[in-house]
């Protein structure tokens, strides 16, 4: 699944249901998925691909780099780290002495990138490599936190997907278009109420009391429940600014598919 960052949630934009029994999606699967969803959205629109461990392999980060898109992937500690002048360690030793380190320009599993390494208080490590500056990577690779969330959204904390009793890829896969929207649509509402309505109170802590999808939903249950003119007056606007969103995006996918037979 290819996921856009929105604020502290993701919004599903392209998938694909692996039918393989790793549970891991393999270098091809995830090129034709990126090459199609590129197809739609066009490369310029992409600021930086982010992915955990499991979204590893040679073919992969070349294709990034051939590419020219901007990565930021977490590597398993037991890959080594080939510095400029040839030498091979582990990134055990290459933290010996200190917690957290960067290089320019080394080599992780054959292929020149930019590296950070850092030891964690649970005794494991942070090993991101990519074509960014290597101070940059950490900042980068905390927006990976938005796909967790959204997968929380979609199964316990919001729509409850791991109930549904479908065994078929291709209606799960349409499953997925609607509770996409839902989140979408969560989102947005959430978004809109803060902006216009009433402001999200911050704890204590400094966070948001409740996320913007967790406040549109609750807008939405309690507007379904009990209809008034206020949830009335919400549903217009966000309907309105919908049908813009939409003719934009119409007007720009006629633009690039016109490119695309060209």
């Amino acid at each position: 699944m290819v996921v856009a960052k929105n604020g502290s949630v993701g919004i599903p934009l392209y998938w694909s249901l692996l039918d393989n029994k790793s549970g891991n999606s393999h270098c091809k699967d995830r090129i034709d998925l990126l090459s199609k969803l590129i197809k739609v959205i066009g490369k310029e629109r992409i600021g930086v691909i982010v992915g955990d461990r499991e979204f590893i392999g040679v073919e992969w980060v070349k294709y990034l780099k051939i590419n020219d898109i901007k990565f930021c992937m977490r590597v398993p500690k037991s890959h080594l780290v080939t510095l400029k002048n040839g030498d091979c360690y582990s990134i055990e030793t290459l933290l010996h002495t200190q917690t957290e380190r960067y290089f320019q320009d080394c080599r992780v599993d054959g292929i020149w990138c930019n590296t950070m390494i850092k030891r964690l208080l649970n005794n494991d490590f942070l090993f991101l490599i990519g074509n960014l500056p290597a101070k940059q990577l950490g900042g980068f690779y905390r927006r990976r936190w938005c796909i967790e969330v959204l997968f929380q959204t979609f199964k316990g904390r919001g729509f409850d997907l791991e109930s549904t009793h479908l065994k078929c890829s291709q209606k799960l896969s349409k499953l997925l278009v609607f509770v996409s929207l839902a989140v979408a649509i969560c989102v947005k509402v959430g978004e809109y109420n803060h902006k216009k309505v009433q402001k999200i109170k911050i704890k204590k802590n400094g966070r948001q009391a409740n996320s913007f999808f967790r406040k549109g939903s609750d807008i939405l249950r309690r507007g379904l429940k009990n209809t008034n003119h206020n949830f009335v007056h919400l549903c217009t606007e966000y309907i309105k600014t919908m049908i813009r969103w939409i003719d934009i995006q119409i007007s720009y996918n006629q633009v690039v598919m016109k490119n695309l037979r060209v």
